[in-house]
Formats: C-alpha cells, sequence, structure tokens
C-alpha cells in the first residue's frame, strides 16, 4: 500500500515555511489505518517490549492501536502540564521551536523494555526527550517508531536506539 496518497501536507503550518505532514487523511481511510498499525505492530514486535511510549498528542492515535495488537500497556509522554502528580520533565527543541515533555514519575519501571511511538520523525527531539525521561526512570528503550519519517531533517541520526517507519521523505 501506497501510504502516501494517505497522507496530506500543508504548507506554511503551524508557522511561515513549515509543510506539515497530516496523518488526519491517513486515520480517515479505514484500510490504510488498519494496515499501518499491523505494520508497526510487527515491525516492533522484534524488540519485544513490555511498554509502548507514546508521544502527545498524534502519537497516541499511532501506539494505541499498536499496544492493543501487540497485547502490551501504553505509557503517555505528554506535553508539560498536562498529566496529573509527580512527573519528569525533559525539554526539547522542534524544526519550528522549542518544548517540554513528561511523564509520570510511577510510569514505568527499572528494566522494562520500552518503544517510543510518534506519528512523525522530524529532527528526533521529541524522541529523543521522551527517551531521556524513559531511561532516567531506568526503562530501557529497545526501539522508536512513527508512521513518516522526514529523512532530510537527518533525525533518525540523532537517535540511540533503532528506528522503524513506513513512509520517508527525501525532501520537503
Amino acid at each position: 500500500m501506497d501510504f502516501k496518497q494517505h497522507i496530506r501536507q500543508i504548507a506554511d503550518f503551524p508557522k511561515p515555511g513549515i509543510n506539515f505532514f497530516d496523518i488526519s487523511t491517513l486515520i480517515r481511510h479505514a484500510e490504510a489505518w488498519s494496515t499501518a498499525t499491523e505494520l508497526l505492530t510487527e515491525a516492533t514486535a522484534r524488540w519485544n517490549p513490555d511498554l509502548y511510549a507514546a508521544i502527545d498528542a498524534r502519537g497516541f492515535l499511532v501506539a494505541s492501536p499498536i499496544a492493543v495488537n501487540a497485547g502490551r500497556g501504553l505509557v503517555m509522554v505528554r506535553k508539560k502540564g498536562k498529566l496529573p502528580g509527580e512527573v519528569r520533565r525533559a525539554q526539547y527543541g522542534l524544526e519550528y521551536g522549542s518544548d517540554e515533555v513528561e511523564i509520570q514519575i510511577d510510569a514505568v519501571h527499572p528494566g522494562q523494555k520500552i518503544v517510543i511511538v510518534d506519528d512523525l520523525l522530524a529532527t528526533g527531539g521529541t524522541i529523543l526527550a521522551a527517551a531521556k525521561l524513559l531511561r532516567e526512570a531506568g526503562a530501557n528503550v529497545v526501539g522508536a517508531a512513527c508512521v513518516i519519517e522526514l529523512a532530510f531533517l537527518n533525525g533518525r541520526a540523532r537517535l540511540e536506539m533503532p528506528v522503524t517507519s513506513l513512509v520517508s521523505y527525501d525532501s520537503e
């Protein structure tokens, strides 16, 4: 299946000069979405994770069906101020700014194997921040998965774990 046919690109969002890769059109197509999540489930199974870590917000949409398909639990990596209770926090850079992510202090246990899931890999900053939080909690980040990889931004080269993606764009 050609997933690129189901991914819309929106120019100048969220700010001028940024080309946004929108998965809402993929999610709307039941067969394509089901195939995408099944393929990502199969691709991440080789790492035998205990849990999947979903990055706020579109990563939740991707990771949830993968975790269910794999029979595993899900940890939320949220933007600052969205989780109750005590949290760990890390700042990260975006293609168009910076932000912070958090996990609850008891979200993972030492030694658990985690696969981080997001909709898109650009510079790698968000996944790196999530990995930092998970490792600080004692977890073993065994891989990362995404629907879209913007290869021209070289995010994969910054990551310290194997990565799988369904679609790669070599230029904007």
